[in-house]
């Protein structure tokens, strides 16, 4: 390790000590020491949910977020199968620090502090989860909220957690039947719809989710059983515009170079499965076994159509030409058929605004009509047990064994259809408009629905190096593969002196396999022609009004390319065959935290110190590969990895100033391991024969890209300081908090010498000499220098009958968070922020509660950021989205007595205000990339509780 990384660490471990001795010498300035009584310092469990309502589930919060001893920010359960949002996500999204990112209309992944999904660790029940994902951020939809009791967001670790991410860690939890302690069953029903209605042909805008749940305890109450079931049928729509950019066009204003516009059904089908069984048959023996299980559909039928307009270039029969001229020159950019597609035309006497073109007529447009589908199946599987033994009144073991996997498989297909293959075909005339959102408005001459003009075809000559004459579509089947395994061994001495009541010490081993495989088909028409789309497949056309045009082809892509109309095509170019990878971690870790509980100056003092051992040993294969010709690659088999040990010492220190009143400080050395893609030891490679004899590297014959299976996590530094105010015996908290990550590595691409001994470069020959150098550069990720982030936090809970006793029932929660950063990974460039971090987020909840009666609205404001979105070919690509404003809103009724006791009824609205999703390019939000419109969804349902 490096000097400056083990000066860092002893500057940590000296300062973690320091205040271990700080609290030792208040306790000699201490009189007596008395010991205050505080919660148990291990992580802290939710207490016992024991009614319903809004306002018991914010109570159950506060108390929870109070006796821990990490910085935390909680949600607990209005009830058994109830938690305040139809997803964690959003849930999550309401806490203080804390944002998401929606995709496709939904919630699902999370950002903690500024810091993306990426350093974010998700836990369930304590211990470390597999991704359904590429890389490690959680896709949060997986898990039903109707079967979790509480969740955790860990701000601060301390040295007892595991799998700490460098943002925070999200622990999600399952009810505990013996805390819980009675008999519940619990049916939950919903039924919802959008208000855009089923955008297309086949689908539908309306589901229904339900939720079976039971809780009981047997033998004296020493053993105790719970069960759930939550299924989920859930459409969602949305009509979308993409642009592909903005070029600059020859009088030296923007134009837009291209659109692709859709609308999207989807509906996503989700059943989990959650089991508990706890025994404890004395105060000395307890042990805990739980199952989780989800499988998880996700259905996207996307349709719309992309005209390549300044991009859009023109197309000729290489065949028809003489010896200077092409086949468009010969015709002087007539269209001509079996000659010459002329490269679209912006007719004159356009409308420009502040350098840009936004409205005017484009000639010899020719369409691609997309039907195109998403589709995704994928499990999730966990399974733990833990074990608790008192060996004496002094100590106490621990053993927690955990096992948990992801299969999944995606279907991403395109299909594309036109008037006529490549040059053939008519063109068409488009008339523009770009809206106040960005968003492009065309009307058209053509007939896109019209089955006897339209066939699927390659209008535009895509793909003709593989499939001649152009591909007709695209099929992209990668699968994923995730298995963890750990297991833990734990003791904790009690202590009968001051200023520790207590030290724990740990062992974990954790073995982690994750692999992509990337398959991938080019579609044709056998012989090279046009398909016109049998009648069994057709389907009635989609409505793309919001753009103009009027209707678009529709028909069923799945089943025409399942038919065997139309061949499939393995990819055998060389990206294709580079993204297949496995990466493997072996990370042990050995931790000891002393628990703190002692009096500083005659104030409480509660908390820990302590750190934990990370030695980490990763490796991972694939293949790097060459394209050696059209459509022909070399392949080479490669292996890569690394070994290293990390030090991370932690402290948490809680001083009770006054009534209900704690200021907290904690200092800690955090890491994120670097995303699994990069990791990959897969890459691209290319040989250039011409410079075999160069000895100069940056000459070198040879270069390449792709990822690297010996780059270190990013590590951070960090130091909070917060001080909370509870009142109304914990029914209202006030806190202010700061936070200060000092980023010392973050990964950034660069290029890097690689020694390529050993890859073929073909039968030696005069032509084909031995290369002077063997070794290239390479852009691959590596660490680099890191930077900083920083950050405010405040929130506020209060019930209003603290204001006036008319108030009673009126409540409300709100929290704003102002957060900035700067990373400067690579010295000769200008530093930049964080991706996910928005400066300024908001959010807020009024509620009332009073006699049965239920009604909440909730609103969440985030700015501008960087977001990670699927660019082309569904790969990652980063942009900055525009800021935006989701409101919701429930509203419902609890029979408290007679015969409808325990029934609920309730009716809630998603996305109130109809809030777009928007991405757009260079800072400009005029230059719109993405603009998704999701519409409302509203449910309505009910509740029952035995």
């Amino acid at each position: 390790m490096s000097q400056r990384l083990n000066r860092r660490v002893r500057l940590l471990s000296g300062a973690a000590v320091g205040a271990a001795a700080f609290v030792a010498v208040g306790a000699a300035q201490a009189q007596t020491a008395t010991t205050a009584a505080q919660a148990d310092q291990a992580p802290t469990e939710v207490g016992e949910i024991v009614v319903t309502g809004i306002r018991r589930s914010i109570e159950a919060s506060i108390s929870a977020k109070a006796n821990n001893t990490s910085i935390v920010e909680v949600i607990s359960a209005e009830d058994i199968g109830k938690l305040p949002d139809v997803s964690i996500a959003e849930s999550l999204a309401r806490l203080p620090g804390v944002t998401m990112q929606r995709l496709d209309g939904r919630s699902q992944q999370i950002s903690i502090r500024g810091l993306g999904p990426d350093f974010t660790t998700a836990l369930l029940n304590g211990r470390e989860l597999v991704t359904t994902g590429d890389n490690r951020g959680v896709e949060f939809d997986q898990f039903p909220s109707e079967l979790l009791g509480s969740v955790v967001v860990y701000k601060t670790p301390d040295a007892a957690l595991l799998g700490q991410g460098l943002a925070g860690s999200v622990d999600l939890r399952t009810v505990r039947p013996l805390a819980y302690g009675r008999q519940a069953i619990a049916l939950n029903y919903r039924h919802e719809w959008n208000d855009i209605g089923a955008l297309n042909s086949g689908t539908t805008d309306s589901g229904d989710r339900y939720t079976v749940s039971y809780i009981d305890q047997f033998m004296d109450g020493t053993l105790g059983v719970a069960l759930g079931y939550a299924h989920m049928s859930s459409p969602y729509q949305s009509e979308r515009f993409n642009a592909w950019g903005y070029p600059t066009y020859s009088d030296g204003n923007l134009l837009t170079g291209g659109v692709k516009p859709y609308v999207m059904s989807s509906e996503l089908e989700r059943d989990g499965y959650m089991g508990v069984l706890e025994w404890r048959p004395n105060d000395r023996i307890h042990s805990t076994i739980d199952a989780f299980y989800s499988e998880f559909k996700n259905t996207q039928v996307l349709r719309g159509i992309e005209f390549p307009l300044a991009w859009g270039g023109f197309s000729e029969n290489p065949a028809r030409n003489d010896t200077t001229l092409g086949g468009c020159q010969i015709t002087s950019n007539v269209p001509t058929p079996n000659v010459c597609r002329p490269a679209p035309s912006l007719r004159p006497g356009y409308t420009v605004e502040d350098g840009l073109i936004v409205a005017g007529t484009w000639d010899n447009i020719k369409g691609v009509v997309r039907n195109d589908l998403n589709k995704r199946d994928s499990n999730i599987t966990a399974l733990g047990w833990n074990t608790e033994f008192v060996a004496n009144d002094d100590w106490t073991l621990g053993l927690d064994l955990s096992y948990s996997k992801v299969e999944r498989d995606d279907i991403i297909l395109e299909t594309n259809a036109g008037t006529g293959r490549n040059i053939n075909g008519a063109l068409d005339t488009l008339g523009f408009e770009l809206t106040d959102d960005g968003v492009t408005r065309f009307n058209s001459r053509l007939d896109y629905a019209d089955a006897s003009l339209i066939r699927i075809t390659s209008a535009q000559g895509w793909g003709s190096d593989v499939i001649p004459g152009g591909q007709v579509g695209y099929m992209n089947t990668p699968s994923i593969e995730d298995e963890l395994k750990a297991a833990r061994i734990t003791a904790k001495r009690t202590l009968n002196q001051s200023p520790f009541s207590s030290i724990d010490f740990g062992l974990n081993y954790t073995e982690r396999n994750k692999s992509f495989v990337n398959d991938q088909y080019y579609i044709g028409v056998p012989g090279g022609g046009d398909l016109f789309v049998p009648s069994e497949y057709l389907l009635a056309p989609t409505d793309l009004g919001y753009l103009g045009i009027s209707q678009v082809l529709s028909y069923d892509a799945l089943g025409v390319v399942n038919s065997g109309l139309l061949d499939r095509v393995r990819n055998p170019n060389a990206d294709v065959a580079a993204g297949n990878w496995e990466v493997t971690e072996k990370v042990s870790t050995a931790y000891i935290r002393a628990n703190i509980d002692h009096e500083l100056f005659g104030m409480p003092l509660t908390g820990n110190v302590g750190m934990q051992f990370v030695y980490t040993d990763q490796s991972s294969s694939g293949f790097s590969a060459r394209q050696v010709g059209p459509g022909v690659a070399e392949t080479v088999a490669v292996n890569g990895g690394a070994e290293y040990l990390e030090i991370l010492p932690s402290s948490n220190f809680i001083l009770e100033v006054g009534d209900d009143m704690f200021a907290r400080f904690a200092v800690s050395r955090t890491l994120a391991r670097p995303r699994m893609d990069d990791m990959r030891a897969s890459r691209n490679y290319s040989y250039n024969t011409s410079l075999a004899q160069s000895t100069d590297i940056n000459r070198s014959p040879w270069g390449g890209g792709g990822g690297n299976p010996e780059l270190r996590p990013y590590i951070a530094d960090v130091a909070d300081l917060s001080f909370e105010k509870y009142f109304a015996n914990r029914r209202g908290y006030v806190s202010l908090a700061g936070f200060y990550k000092h980023l010392e590595s973050y990964v950034y691409n660069r290029n890097q010498i690689f020694d390529f001994s050993g890859y073929p470069i073909g039968v030696i020959s005069p032509t084909n000499p031995e290369p002077a150098l063997r070794q290239g550069l390479v852009g691959a990720p590596d660490n680099g220098d890191g930077g900083w982030i920083k950050g405010l936090e405040f929130s506020v809970s209060a019930p209003f009958d603290l204001l006036h006793p008319a108030l009673e029932g009126f409540g409300g929660v709100f929290s704003a968070s102002a957060t900035d950063s700067e990373v400067q990974p690579d010295p000769t460039q200008a530093p930049t922020t964080l991706p996910g971090l928005s400066e300024t987020v908001v959010n807020g909840t009024l509620y009332y509660e009073r006699y049965g009666f239920q009604a909440r609205v909730s609103g969440r404001y985030r700015s501008d950021f960087l977001g990670e979105v699927a660019g082309f070919g569904n790969g990652r690509t980063l942009r900055s989205v525009a800021a935006e404003t989701v409101v919701d809103a429930q509203i419902g009724y609890e029979f408290q007595s007679g015969p409808l006791e325990g029934l609920s009824i309730l009716a809630q609205v998603n996305n109130l205000t109809d809030e777009p999703f928007k991405t757009f390019e260079n800072g400009d939000e005029r230059r719109t990339i993405d603009y998704q419109s999701y519409g409302r969804t509203f449910a309505v349902g009910m509740n029952y509780r035995f």
